[in-house]
Order: structure tokens, then C-alpha cells, then sequence
């Protein structure tokens, strides 16, 4: 598995340690020229929304010694941007995600399977 991979997996991961749903990683390296995986998921309320991009934060940097890069709307609590380089976090109050549709604006990007989907297909 390559680092990229292994980066974004890590971050779904600690995603769904908070209960963040419908994580979704997205291998857009051939589809954009800034990150290899969009990991996408959703927040139940602004607050979650927040306590998520909180964790991945500090958790991230605390264990692993992942830093981000870059961040946007973190306290705004309905779209949060996490860019670590490798993989770019978009964190999505659940109404937001469906008007911003970002797995339909990038549909001819492979889904990346990792334990968390497979939990949650079974799940569904």
C-alpha cells in the first residue's frame, strides 16, 4: 500500500472513531492535480461537524505526527476542508453533501475500499 493510501485510510478511520457517517474514499490522483484521495463523510449537526474536524486535527498530529496543510470551515460546522497533503477531508453537515455532491462531481473516481466501507456495507 502506498504512503497516500495508507494516509487516507488512517484519516477514515479516525473519522468513524466519532461516528461520522458514509465515509467515502475517493482515489482522484489521475483527476486532479493537488492530492492523491478525497475522504469524504458526514457530520449529524454543525456541532459534530466541528468535533470531527477537532479530532482529525489533533488526534492526527498527536499519534501519527500528520499535520494539515490547510483547513477551511472547521468553525463554521456545516463544510469542513481538511487538506493533508495526500488526502484532502471534506467533512459535510449531511444536507450540505447532498447539495455539494462531490461523489457525483467526481463519479469517474475509483472508491477506495478499506474496513470501515466493507462494516458499512454490511451494515446497509
Amino acid at each position: 500500500m502506498d504512503p497516500a493510501q495508507e494516509i487516507a485510510i488512517y484519516l477514515a478511520e479516525l473519522l468513524d472513531e466519532k461516528q461520522a457517517a458514509d465515509i467515502v474514499i475517493l482515489h482522484v490522483e489521475s483527476l486532479v492535480g493537488y492530492t492523491s484521495y478525497f475522504v469524504i463523510a458526514s457530520g449529524r449537526s454543525e456541532r459534530h461537524v466541528k468535533s470531527l474536524g477537532d479530532h482529525l486535527r489533533r488526534v492526527a498530529r498527536t499519534e501519527s505526527g500528520v499535520r494539515t496543510i490547510g483547513q477551511e470551515g472547521v468553525q463554521s460546522g456545516r463544510w469542513a476542508l481538511l487538506d493533508y497533503g495526500d488526502a484532502v477531508v471534506h467533512i459535510f453537515k449531511d444536507d450540505d453533501r447532498h447539495l455539494y455532491d462531490l461523489e457525483g462531481l467526481w463519479q469517474d473516481a475509483p472508491r477506495l475500499e478499506w474496513p470501515g466501507s466493507v462494516r458499512e456495507e454490511s451494515a446497509g
